[in-house]
């Protein structure tokens, strides 16, 4: 038990220690509250949708619009935040008690980030549909409208897109780019057209929406 703490508190597994501890905390608090329930229970009364984006064309930027961007939209930032540093956490303790020179510790400590998204994004899709985090409309009323590539995606890969509503407001819905398999996947700021829905992947066909996009132009 004394080499789990001596290693816990060494780098880079210390930049995580403490957050997990607050983490851990949060939730013990959350469970003994009953706040878990109200993170939990949808998009509530105030009609936000679960990805945070619908209705405020403001919340695409700052640390919300970093998240979609990342592929985390969606998710609660409570949830994406306890996931990143707990799969960190275990990645940085296991990379710190296996290597002891200081560059390779730098390389522990990048690939316990890399590790801690890359486990988020992974888990964030099945989230979404768990916790019942879904865009306002997220159906085939989409079809048909104009949408920015946030997240680059492909015919083999998902990506996701930020559509503009008729009020103005926008939703962060998932896609999935027209073409055949091994074409250049669409990348970040790409406008699109979405053409299609499926319901049973949940997610929107799209191709490159050409004059679609500039009638005018």
């Amino acid at each position: 038990m004394g080499d789990f703490f001596a290693t816990a508190t060494q780098f880079p597994v210390v930049l995580f220690t403490f957050p997990l501890v607050v983490v851990i905390g949060y939730w013990l608090v959350a469970a003994l509250t009953g706040l878990g329930g109200d993170l939990f229970g949808g998009p509530g009364g105030s009609g936000d949708s679960g990805a945070g984006e619908t209705g405020d064309p403001a919340g695409t930027g700052g640390f919300a619009g970093l998240l979609a961007a990342l592929g985390l939209g969606g998710v609660p930032v409570t949830v994406v935040l306890s996931c990143v540093i707990a799969v960190a956490w275990f990645v940085a303790l296991v990379g710190t008690a296996l290597t002891d020179h200081p560059l390779a510790r730098v390389g522990v400590l990048l690939l316990a980030l890399w590790a801690g998204w890359q486990a988020t994004w992974l888990l964030a899709r099945p989230l979404r549909r768990l916790l019942g985090f879904t865009s306002v409309a997220r159906n085939a009323d989409f079809v048909g409208l104009l949408c920015e590539v946030r997240v680059r995606c492909s015919a083999t890969e998902f990506g996701q897109g930020l559509v503009t509503l008729p009020d103005g407001g926008t939703a962060l819905v998932d896609i999935r780019a027209d073409g055949e398999d091994g074409a250049a996947p669409l990348p970040p700021g790409t406008t699109v057209l979405i053409y299609d829905y499926d319901p049973e992947g949940d997610f929107y066909r799209v191709a490159p929406a050409g004059a679609a996009a500039d009638p005018l132009g």
